[in-house]
């Protein structure tokens, strides 16, 4: 009876010991988490990596020449210094307007994108007198900068449910009363008529990493592909569309964007300097002090075999049922840095997005984004260099004293720390 009662009490304290889940791989070293073999995620990293050329149908108006020009510290993947550029001005009422930008000598004119690009293929020697590099009109007095993101671990943050996002900004507004993020529905290009809780980029644009992958591509380097088949400006003009086309596998390259990204490790963190008494300390006031609000250190993801944007991904097993520590709750929140403007539909979800009714989504909700930011994601956070949404912040505590509006009670926390314990929190940062 007494050997019965002992085993029975080994197994509860087992049980409670025990993590609740799995961990996601953490890792800088291009290994797969498991989604696909290390042969399959090599070839995925090689089209990620690949130098997009004009036969490949770059721009004819572009940022970059490949995903990991903006995406490669200190891998393929990580964040860069690599910024792009955004602007518009005010309308009549105070909403922001997307700008209008002569090119070609003011015969053309580009609307509907707040994204200017920095690069064209145009004069070239095929086109020696067509001029159309995009300028800034004086008009848009609405300019930021935004810093590359990080895509490493990214297939988790995708296979998160969309309840925990939900519950998580309810959670906040109903405990905090400052600090209250918004969950923003947005559409699955691929999954025409479906939304899904918005995660990726600095305005929570996309929840799939293919819609995702899609918008780059086309937006960034100007390559159209199947679910982003329309250029920005068809002069200079030479590739037909759409430009990415599928390969002998029957996959394009925005699929193998994707499948690349979803079968990245999570970022590491240092764990030398994370073991230390200091950096021990510091994770401690970081969430006294209130920064674990919005930078949640771990999320979960669905059960494998969970239907996912629109029925088109289904969760596999090395991404389903893991958790993992973000260090973000991927929410949109106004902390006094927002630049004033809303992402445009036709932009991120094409030209004939207005022709497609959406569940759930919200003209307003999209208009009520325009001074706010996703949280940052602090995993990885020691690789930037350049930090907040526009790189603006070149330190940690920069970056710590520049968090007001919602976040300016916890800022106040923060100043109000010993200098000693200032400098634990900072070394925890060090640590992620």
């Amino acid at each position: 009876m007494k050997l019965s009662i002992g085993i029975s009490l080994l197994a509860v304290t087992v049980l409670l010991l025990a993590p609740p889940f799995p961990e996601a791989p953490a890792g800088f070293d291009n290994k797969t988490n498991g989604m696909v073999d290390d042969a399959t995620h090599a070839a995925d990293q090689a089209k990620f990596d690949e130098t997009e050329a004009l036969d490949d149908g770059l721009g004819p108006l572009y940022n970059a020449q490949s995903c990991r020009e903006c995406h490669q510290n200190p891998t393929s993947g990580g964040p860069s210094q690599v910024t792009e550029l955004r602007v518009g001005h005010a309308g009549p009422h105070g909403e922001f307007v997307n700008p209008e930008i002569p090119i070609a000598r003011g015969t053309e004119v580009i609307k509907g994108r707040s994204l200017v690009n920095d690069r064209a293929i145009c004069p070239n020697a095929a086109f020696p007198g067509t001029e159309i590099q995009e300028r800034v009109p004086d008009s848009e007095k609405i300019r930021t900068f935004r810093v590359s993101l990080n895509v490493l671990g990214d297939g988790f943050v995708e296979a998160v449910a969309d309840q925990t996002f939900v519950d998580l900004a309810k959670d906040q507004c109903k405990k905090n009363h400052k600090i209250c993020g918004q969950v923003l529905y947005v559409p699955i290009v691929e999954a025409p008529g479906q939304t899904r809780v918005g995660r990726f980029g600095w305005k929570d644009q996309q929840a799939s990493l293919l819609s995702f992958a899609a918008d780059a591509y086309l937006n960034e380097m100007g390559i159209t592909s199947r679910l982003q088949p329309d250029e920005v400006t068809n002069l200079c003009n030479t590739v037909a569309e759409p430009n990415d086309k599928t390969g002998p596998d029957g996959l394009s390259d925005i699929d193998h964007f994707a499948r690349f990204i979803r079968a990245t490790e999570t970022p590491a963190r240092d764990a030398q300097t994370a073991q230390t008494p200091k950096a021990r300390l510091g994770a401690e006031l970081f969430d006294k002090v209130g920064c674990d609000t919005c930078h949640v250190q771990t999320l979960t993801t669905a059960p494998a075999g969970t239907n996912l944007n629109g029925g088109t991904f289904t969760v596999p097993p090395a991404l389903g049922g893991k958790q993992f520590h973000p260090y973000g709750d991927f929410l949109l929140h106004n902390v006094g840095t927002g630049d004033g403007i809303v992402q445009s539909m036709t932009e991120h979800y094409g030209k004939k997005m207005y022709q497609i009714t959406w569940k759930n989504l919200s003209i307003s909700e999209f208009n009520n984004t325009a001074n706010k930011i996703r949280t940052a994601p602090l995993w990885g956070v020691r690789m930037h260099s350049r930090l907040m949404h526009d790189g603006a912040s070149v330190t940690l505590l920069d970056a710590i004293l520049r968090h007001r509006g919602e976040a300016e009670h916890v800022t106040q926390k923060f100043e109000k720390l010993k200098p000693a314990e200032k400098e634990a929190l900072l070394e925890f940062l060090r640590s992620l």
